[in-house]
């Protein structure tokens, strides 16, 4: 197919633009190109097309002869949807939305929409919650996924196929890191101090699951018959991966030589769940997720290791996506409005 990847300068774009090339896609990448600073290790072969523009601002001719959409591009986590409410949910939803609506006009039949675990927010009781359970968002930006999941599932039809896959949190290595998600921030620590001091009691519950399990979910709906995907909404990770938040800390400090741990009273932050992965194996038969959290651990206690990693390089603005964007907007390079300075969406694009 030929697919257009949004978000494919991100963390876990990146990657799935390399192994959707790997398996014989034709890949065009769409990307504001915001965190490109944030590059910490030579990790990918192929790196595709890329048309750097605001999802706001695509029109007709970038969708031209595209088969399928898959979109990753959003303000991507919930302190930095905090960071301007407003504006997250003029890009998160409603420049989503308006993707969509797009894609369905060019005539393109399958959409793939990366939404988050974190629709869930704060479950009651102790059971896993399913597709199927009352979403809980409790902030902007889960509470856009929730909106997406809205406004595009309505969408659907014989013509156009949208698929919702609610990721667990993310882990694992990638050339563009992300320092500021759970297992990765832990395992820097870890790594630069030797010891993981957590502010909190760590016994929240974060389903988790690596990259490369999240990019393989999306091959297997690329591959699925499109009656079978449309407007599913699916949880992706495994059951097994559900952990409370001092369990991975203590698995990332065993991987670290010499490394402790220490926890502190209960969090303010009781955002809690418990995720089932029942039904994305009966949707999609072939897939199954090859990591766990040990192994993503040591993955990048390897990766970590080989590059030198040190506090200086752990603490850059280009690894944590909220301190990229201030220090883009403090320096005048990136408006209020989320925009780069100067550039509307009258000026065009640029394409790498």
């Amino acid at each position: 197919m030929r697919v257009l990847v949004t978000g494919t300068d991100g963390y876990i774009g990146c990657v799935m633009a390399d192994r959707l090339m790997a398996s014989g896609h034709d890949v065009v990448g769409v990307d504001t190109g915001f965190y490109r600073a944030g590059w910490l290790y030579d990790g990918v072969a192929r790196i595709p097309r890329t048309l750097t523009k605001d999802i706001r601002d695509l029109g007709p001719a970038d969708v031209e002869g595209v088969d399928a959409v898959v979109h990753l591009a959003e303000l991507s986590n919930d302190p930095l949807g905090q960071l301007a409410p407003q504006v997250t949910y003029e890009i998160n939803h409603r420049g989503s939305v308006r993707l969509a609506e797009l894609a369905r006009a060019s005539g393109i039949g399958r959409f793939v929409y990366m939404s988050s675990c974190s629709v869930y927010g704060i479950a009651p009781g102790d059971a896993p919650v399913t597709e199927e359970s009352p979403v809980n968002p409790q902030t902007a930006y889960a509470e856009c996924k929730v909106r997406v999941e809205h406004d595009v599932g309505a969408m659907a039809g014989s013509e156009f196929h949208p698929t919702f896959l609610r990721n667990a949190t993310a882990f694992g290595a990638s050339p563009r890191m992300r320092f500021d998600v759970v297992l990765n921030n832990l395992m820097g620590i870890a790594w630069t101090t030797g010891e993981i001091r957590m502010t909190s009691d760590g016994t929240p519950w974060r389903p988790i699951v690596h990259i490369r399990d999240t990019i393989s979910a999306v091959e297997a709906v690329l591959n699925a018959p499109v009656g079978s995907v449309s407007g599913q909404i699916l949880n992706v990770g495994s059951n097994e991966q559900n952990y409370q938040v001092r369990e991975i800390a203590e698995v990332v400090a065993a991987v670290v030589p010499g490394c402790t741990t220490s926890f502190g009273p209960p969090s303010a932050d009781n955002r809690s769940y418990r995720v089932s992965f029942d039904r994305i194996g009966g949707v999609l038969p072939g897939f199954r997720c090859a990591w766990d959290l040990a192994a993503g651990a040591r993955e990048l206690a390897g990766v970590l290791g080989r590059i030198g990693l040190d506090a200086e390089m752990f603490a850059f603005r280009g690894f944590t996506r909220i301190d990229q964007l201030q220090y883009l907007i403090r320096t005048g390079q990136v408006e209020g409005d989320l925009r780069w300075a100067g550039r509307s969406a009258a000026t065009g694009s640029q394409t790498s």
